[in-house]
C-alpha cells in the first residue's frame, strides 16, 4: 500500500507540516507528521479486529506547538531530566534551559518534537518506513556539536511498530532519544490504564530524588511497588505509600533492564484483558522510562474531543538513564565525534 501524504497545517513559521499515513496488510494503520517526528495516531486491532486509535494525541497541528505531555513525540537532545540543568563534558561546563524546576527536560523549551523536519517515505524488505531527518546546530539548546540526526518509523506485516534512531556528531556529545507515545490499548479516549496489566523484565531501579533526579543510587525492586516482574495491574500499587510513588504522583521512573548494552531483546509489555490487545517493548538500551501519565488532569482536549484525565496512557520511554551524565556510574550517553549514535526501539502488537 502506497503511504499516503497529507497537509497537516501550517507551523508559527509560515511552513507547511505534513501527515503520513501507512497501512499494513492487517489493516493495522500508523500516522506520522514531520512536525516533531510525532507519531499521531496507531489503530490497532482487537482480539475480535475491531479497530482503535491507541495513541493520545491531538486532531490539530496547533496542539501539537505546546503539547505539554509531549505526546507521540520524537524527545532531543537529550531525553528525560539533568540534575541542576549542566553537565560537565571532556572539561567543558555545558549550561542548559533550566524547564523543570532547577533541572532539565527533554531538552528544554525548543525540544525536537517543536520542529519542523525533513521526511522520506520508501518501503523495504522490512516493510513501510517514514524516515524524519533534521540537522541540530553546535549548541542547539546549549549542547555541543552539529548533529545529523535520522528517526524512521517501519512499520511492518507482523504489526510491529520499529523506530532507527541514527545520529552523528562533529564533537562529543550528550544524545539521548527516545518516544514520548502515551499508550492506552483500550482506546485513546476510554478513560484510565489501571486495569491494563505490565510487565517490566527489571529487578532494579534507578531512584529518584524529590525533583525526579537520579543520584546514583540503586533500588531492588523486590518487596516494593515498583516490582513489575511478574505482570500485575497499573492500578494494584499506583497509590501506595512509598517515597518514589509518593513523590513522582505515580509511577514515573527509570528501570534497569536486564539487558547487556546493544542486546535486543523484549524488555517490557502491555495487555488490556478487554480488547485482548498485547504490546510488547523492544529495545538495545540500558533503561525504559515507565511513566502513567499522572500529570494529566483533564484539562486538555485530544483527539475526537476526548478528555485525557490523570493516568489515562502510560508511556515506555527506552533511554540512557536519567541523569547519567552526572553519574559517573552510570552508563554514559555521550557519542563521540564522528561515531554513530545508533539505537532500535520496537512496539509489537498482538491479541490474545
Amino acid at each position: 500500500m502506497a503511504i499516503e501524504k497529507e497537509i497537516f497545517g501550517q507551523t508559527k513559521d509560515g511552513e507547511t507540516a505534513y501527515t503520513y499515513t501507512v497501512t499494513n496488510k492487517n489493516g493495522m494503520m500508523a500516522k506520522f507528521t514531520n512536525y516533531g517526528a510525532i507519531m499521531t495516531s496507531l489503530y490497532v486491532p482487537d482480539k475480535n479486529g475491531n479497530v482503535e486509535d491507541v495513541v493520545l494525541g491531538f486532531d490539530h497541528i496547533e496542539d501539537y506547538f505546546v503539547n505539554e505531555p509531549n505526546f507521540g513525540a520524537t524527545i532531543g537532545r537529550h531525553a528525560n531530566r539533568i540534575g541542576g540543568a549542566s553537565f560537565t563534558l571532556n572539561g567543558v561546563r555545558y549550561d542548559l534551559d533550566k524547564n523543570d524546576g532547577d533541572n532539565n527536560l527533554h531538552g528544554g523549551y525548543n525540544g525536537y518534537h517543536k520542529r519542523l523536519w525533513n521526511a522520506n517515505t520508501y518501503e523495504d524488505e522490512k516493510g513501510q518506513n517514514v524516515e524524519f531527518t533534521y540537522e541540530s546546530a553546535d549548541m542547539d539548546q546549549g549542547f555541543p556539536g552539529n548533529l545529523k540526526i535520522s528517526v524512521t518509523y517501519t512499520v511492518t506485516d507482523d504489526n510491529r511498530i520499529m523506530i532507527t534512531y541514527n545520529a552523528v556528531p562533529d564533537k562529543d556529545t550528550v544524545i539521548n532519544l527516545t518516544n514520548h507515545s502515551y499508550f492506552n490499548l483500550a482506546g485513546h479516549g476510554s478513560g484510565t490504564i489501571l486495569d491494563q496489566t505490565v510487565w517490566i523484565d527489571a529487578d532494579e531501579m534507578t531512584f529518584a530524588d524529590k525533583e525526579s533526579i537520579p543520584n546514583g543510587e540503586i533500588r531492588k525492586v523486590a518487596g516494593t511497588p515498583m516490582d513489575f516482574n511478574t505482570p500485575k495491574k497499573v492500578g494494584l500499587d499506583i497509590d501506595k505509600d512509598y517515597d518514589q510513588l509518593n513523590w513522582g504522583k505515580g509511577f514515573d521512573h527509570n528501570w534497569i533492564l536486564k539487558t547487556k548494552r546493544g542486546e535486543f531483546s523484549t524488555v517490557a509489555s502491555l495487555y488490556d484483558e478487554k480488547s485482548g490487545r498485547y504490546m510488547e517493548v523492544l529495545t538495545d538500551l540500558p533503561g525504559i522510562q515507565f511513566y502513567t501519565g499522572n500529570f494529566l488532569d483533564g484539562t486538555l482536549t485530544g483527539k475526537e474531543g476526548a478528555k485525557y484525565i490523570q493516568r489515562s496512557g502510560l508511556c515506555f520511554e527506552t533511554q540512557y538513564f536519567p541523569n547519567a551524565i552526572n553519574v559517573p556510574s552510570f552508563e554514559q550517553p555521550v557519542t563521540k565525534a564522528g561515531e554513530t549514535y545508533h539505537t532500535v526501539t520496537v512496539y509489537r502488537f498482538s491479541v490474545k
